[in-house]
Formats: structure tokens, C-alpha cells, sequence
């Protein structure tokens, strides 16, 4: 869609925030309800990240109001929430190709703009890179000021506290924006979301401190904004709030819907020195009701007919792999107590909502805290339980130590159930999962399946959470199975795979779920098809066995080439000696951006015809 000015006549006037900062400060409101309605309308047609967006219209309008970015430095944490940063950076008139091939990127871009300093995707790092940037501000004396947003589920990471720790300890001259919504992608949950449940609404200012007092100097009464704001503003105990701890100021809670008063709160902390922490209370999908009322369902959206307010439903096609997952730990835990489920806070995303409510004694929701979540199924482990970690390939990165060094290394029987392995699509470089094989395969003692369909995925899953002595990775596609049978479970044989099709001189080695586009070239070209089904550990004696009937071979793998499964057959014929030419066909070296799922195996030849070229051509090399 395209920007339409006689709808937004307020908004029309402001494409750049050198025009937002000509408005008079009265005007602020208006241009917030026509931004919020400009976002509604763009995101209905173009689909996207949605709720979080409409809840911080005013708290973005304020930052760029009040602070002379891009030279001040304002830092969005994930990123999820950046879509009016975008419309007022230069970039309203191509909202609407947010997410698309060759559109404008999900998240604050570097490669974009200049006013997107750090490049997100990933919770919790925004204060950690804020906090660089404001010593570099220091040494650089030129007077940069440096804001970081954060929302209060990615605050619940260690990073974030890290980086306060750190923060509080050297006094440097940053501002933390805790933009609190009680919501991350899920509903949050941990201790430190319930202490900032607890700070309960009040009628007076007494509770504030004196920086708070100086601050909110020059507002209307202090009584009548927490009057207005009292169902969602709940300002701070009169000791020990955990943020000061770290030497931080705090102020607030503030309405974060309030412009006005936010452009006044924030004019004075910008004269402060050390380091701030402004709480904001903001409404997830604020505006919109059935954003509000469902926020979850809401955070990102497909295109909907917003007149309407009811997300469209797919009907008539397969389950998700997503679904298929949660649908097979209710199976087991229907008769096995000693299942534990382990999240870190994609409990919708992963599947697992139906499970959380049928079997909450065995469901963990750890919140954003990746690492935290693997150890803790190591725990598990150890105590004689089988813990099962639902985890995307792209944030299992963030646990990488501690699947080597506190699972792998006391081979202990976790079993990883690794969703969206594979290109995922609209969301882009962030969040592929290009890299899972390659940095699992090199880690003693774990076992990596890949299925091809949502029938091998569940028989997978059962035989990694019945494997002993080490842990053991199932990784699946974002997306629909195939609507293959579902077949009753049983263990499969280790490190077996399977040969789909017989043919003449080439032996196709599948890996994952581009089988379906492999069986098409195997069926034109005739060529030998296997499914080879598990990573690690590769089955050595059927591959070895293709030496002396075929000519070369071809591996087929949705993720790295570097270092992926093609890697540990090219290194397996190199450790026995054998030539046979091999042809490694997945993802390049490089990050993969964004578009849709069928676009991007297009672009990068992995659809049957992409892959029948690349073999055509290289046979005729």
C-alpha cells in the first residue's frame, strides 16, 4: 500500500524527525493517533510484527522528539517493537514492504539507515551495545547522548543485567528505557516480572525520590497523572527497587501514553549525568482491541482485514511441525511423568500451549534465558528426569557453551527438539536457521536427526528421548508437514538411512526436509535417493557402500555448506581414503535475508529446479 495523505494530515507533514522536531509540542497527540492508525493500516496489508508496534507510537515519538538522532544514539532492543522508528525515519512510504523480498527489514537494519545504530533481531542487547556506545560518546566529547529501549520480557535476560551491572559499576552517562507491557512474545514470567507486578498503583507522590521529584518538575500534578494512569501505572516502592541496586537513577513508573508528559520527563533526564532508568507503562497492541485484548495472538500477524479484528485461520492444510512436536510431548507425558518440557519463553511459537495447560507440573517456561534453559535440563537430567529443550535454531546459538560444556561434555540425556532449522522466511538474517547443523555436528557424544516429513519428525523426537547416554537433536522446519500418515512410535535404528529410489551412476544423500524436491530430480535424472535421515552419526557402511556402483554424489541439505552435513560425508571419504567427486549443495556463505520461504529456496537454487541445475551443470563441468 501507499502512504495516503489526506488520510493522515498531521502524519503527512512528518517523514523525517528533522520535520517531527518542527511540530509544536500540542500537535504530538493527534500525530500519534494518526501514526498508530498509519501502522494499523500498513501492517493489516502487508503483514508483520503488529501488537508491540502500536504500543510504544508515543514513547517513540517522544525519543526522537526530544533527542537529535541519528547523532544521539537510540537503541531498540529485539526490534519487534521498531515500526514507528521506521515511519518516522525517512522510511514511512515503505512500511509497506517491511519483511518482503527487497523490502525494508523486520528489525532496526544498520545497512539501512543511520538512525538503526545497532542491528537486532535477538532479545537482550541493547544495553550491552548502548553501554559501548556511551563510552565511546565519552571519549569522543562531543556531547552524544545514548538511549537504550528495552522491553521488560528481554530484561529478564542475564545479558541485560550484565550489561547494568557494568553500567552502574563505571557511571556511564546512558538511559535505559524499560518499556513495560507484562508481555514479551508470550506472557511473561520469572521473579523479576513478578516484582514489577508488585509495584502497586498509588495515589500519592511519596514514594518518589528526589531525582524522580526533579525530573517530573514542570508536569501538571503528579496526583492527576497517577489518577489518569492508575489501572496500568505502578510507581516504585520507597526502598530498594532492584534497578537502583545497580547505581542506577530510576524514575517513574510514567504513562507511556502520555506524549506530552514523556517529551517534558525525558527533556529533563537528558541534562543528567550517570546512569538513568526511566520506567514506562505501556498497553501491548494499544488502540486496536483485539490487539489488546489478545496480544499474544497478535504479536505478529499475517494479513487481516483490521474492520473485521479476527486473524485469518489456515484450514485444509497438514499441522505444523510445531504443532506436531507439542502434539507428541502431551503423547508421552500422557503416560510418562518423568518428561519435562523446557521453554525459554516461546512457548506459543514452539508449540507447547495445549501442553503448558494439560501438564503444567511438567512445563518450564524459563523466560528469554537460553543458556539458563539448558542448564537447567542438565539439572534435570541428573536427577533422573528426561528433559526435552523446545528451542529455534536461530536462539540456540545463545546457548552454545552450555550444550558442550553442561550436557554433551557429562552426557547427560537432553534431548534438543530444534524448530525453524532451515530458512524461515520474512523474518530475516537474524533469524535463519542456517547454522545448527554445522555447530552441533562437531560436538562429541550428541546425536543430530534430521526428518524429512512430520511422520519422521515424531519417530526422531521418540528416538532422542529414549537415546541414553548423551544428547541427542532433532531439527525441523518452520512451516506444514506434508500430510503424510502418522504412524505409531518406535525407536529407530541409529545412524541408519534409508534408500528411497534406485538409480544410475549418481547417488543423491538427502538430509531434511527438501526431500520432496530431491525425489522429483532423482525421478528426471535417474538417480539413486537416500534419506539419510540422521547427521550424526552418519551411516558410514551405506555410504561407503556407493563407491562401487556410483560416480559421484550429491548431498541435499537445508542449512550451511560450511560445516554441515555434506562436510561430514566429504570428510568421511577423505578419512578412508576414497576419491569420489562430491557435490555439497545448501546454503552459502553468507547470512540469507529475508523473503518468503518458496522465494528464498528459489533464489539460493534449492527448489527441484535449482537443484537439478546445480547437478546438470556440474556434471558438465
Amino acid at each position: 500500500m501507499s502512504f495516503e495523505p489526506k488520510k493522515y494530515p498531521t502524519l503527512a507533514w512528518v517523514s523525517t524527525v528533522q520535520e517531527l522536531r518542527l511540530r509544536p509540542k500540542e500537535s504530538l497527540p493527534l500525530l500519534c493517533d494518526e501514526l498508530r492508525q498509519y501502522l494499523l493500516s500498513s501492517v493489516s496489508c502487508s503483514s508483520g510484527h503488529f501488537a508491540s508496534g502500536l504500543g510504544v507510537v508515543e514513547l517513540t515519538v517522544a525519543l526522537h522528539y526530544v533527542y537529535n538522532t541519528p547523532f544521539d544514539h537510540l537503541v531498540w532492543d529485539v526490534g519487534h517493537q521498531a515500526y514507528p522508528h521506521k515511519i518516522l525515519t525517512g522510511r514511512r512510504d515503505q512500511i509497506g514492504t517491511i519483511r518482503q523480498k527487497n523490502g525494508l527489514h523486520p528489525f532496526p537494519w544498520r545497512e539501512e539507515s543511520d538512525f538503526d545504530v545497532l542491528s537486532v533481531g535477538h532479545s537482550s542487547t541493547s544495553i550491552s551495545a548502548g553501554l559501548g556506545m556511551a563510552v565511546a560518546a565519552a571519549k569522543e566529547a562531543k556531547g552524544r547522548q545514548t538511549v537504550c529501549v528495552i522491553g521488560d520480557g528481554a530484561i529478564t535476560a542475564g545479558m541485560a543485567f550484565e550489561a547494568m551491572n557494568h553500567a552502574g559499576d563505571i557511571k556511564a552517562n546512558v538511559l535505559v528505557v524499560l518499556n513495560d507491557n507484562e508481555m514479551s512474545i508470550s506472557k511473561n514470567v520469572g521473579a523479576l516480572n513478578n516484582r514489577l507486578s508488585q509495584i502497586l498503583p498509588s495515589q500519592t507522590c511519596a514514594c518518589l525520590h528526589k531525582t524522580s521529584k526533579h525530573i517530573l518538575n514542570g508536569l501538571q500534578s503528579l496526583k492527576e497523572i497517577f489518577k489518569r494512569t492508575d489501572k496500568i501505572c505502578k510507581p516504585m516502592p520507597a526502598s530498594g527497587v532492584l534497578f537502583e541496586e545497580f547505581g542506577f537513577h530510576y524514575i517513574g513508573p510514567v504513562d507511556g501514553h502520555d506524549v506530552r508528559a514523556l517529551v517534558l520527563i525525558l527533556r529533563n533526564m537528558r541534562t543528567l549525568q550517570g546512569p538513568q532508568f526511566l520506567h514506562v507503562i505501556t498497553k501491548k497492541g494499544k488502540g486496536y482491541a483485539p490487539a489488546e485484548e489478545d496480544p499474544i495472538s497478535w504479536h505478529s500477524v499475517p494479513r487481516f482485514d483490521p474492520d473485521i479484528g479476527v486473524l485469518p485461520q489456515n484450514t485444509g492444510e497438514p499441522p505444523s511441525y510445531s504443532e506436531i512436536f507439542g502434539k507428541w510431548l502431551s503423547e508421552i507425558a500422557e503416560t510418562d511423568d518423568k518428561l519435562m518440557a523446557v521453554t525459554p519463553a516461546m512457548r506459543e511459537g514452539s508449540g507447547m500451549l495445549n501442553f503448558s495447560r494439560e501438564y503444567p507440573k511438567q512445563y518450564f517456561d524459563v523466560a528469554i534465558a537460553e543458556q539458563h534453559a539448558v542448564t537447567f535440563a542438565a539439572g534435570l537430567a541428573i536427577g533422573g528426569y528426561r528433559p526435552v529443550v523446545a528451542i529455534y535454531s536461530t536462539f540456540l546459538q545463545r546457548a552454545y557453551d552450555q550444550v558442550i560444556h553442561d550436557v554433551a561434555l557429562q552426557k547427560l540425556s537432553v534431548l534438543f527438539a530444534i524448530d525453524r532449522g532451515g530458512v524461515v522466511g520474512a523474518d530475516g538474517q537474524t533469524h535463519q536457521g542456517a547454522f545448527d547443523i554445522s555447530f552441533l555436528r562437531c560436538i562429541p557424544n550428541i546425536i543430530i536427526m534430521t526428518p524429512s516429513d512430520e511422520n519422521e519428525c515424531r519417530q526422531m523426537l521418540y528416538t532422542g528421548y529414549h537415546h541414553q547416554g548423551g544428547p541427542s537433536a532433532v531439527r525441523y522446519p518452520r512451516g506444514h508437514g506434508i500430510g503424510v500418515p502418522l504412524q505409531p512410535l518406535s525407536v529407530l535404528p541409529i545412524g541408519r538411512g534409508v534408500i528411497k529410489r534406485k538409480g544410475e551412476k549418481l547417488a543423491i544423500l538427502n538430509f531434511g526436509p527438501l526431500l520432496q524436491q530431491a525425489e522429483i530430480v532423482a525421478e528426471k535424472i535417474n538417480s539413486t535417493l537416500i534419506d539419510m535421515r540422521f547427521v550424526k552419526p552418519l551411516d558410514e557402511s551405506l555410504v561407503l557402500g556407493l563407491l562401487e556402483h556410483y560416480h559421484a554424489v550429491v548431498t541435499i541439505e537445508e542449512g550451511a555448506i560450511k560445516g554441515g552435513a555434506g562436510s561430514g560425508i566429504n570428510e568421511l571419504f577423505m578419512a578412508k581414503r576414497k576419491l569420489m567427486p562430491v557435490l555439497n549443495i545448501g546454503l552459502p556463505d553468507e547470512f540469507i535475508p529475508q523473503g518468503t520461504q518458496d522465494e528464498i529456496r528459489i533464489d539460493y537454487q534449492l527448489d527441484w529446479i535449482g537443484i537439478q541445475k546445480q547437478i546438470v551443470d556440474w556434471l558438465a563441468q
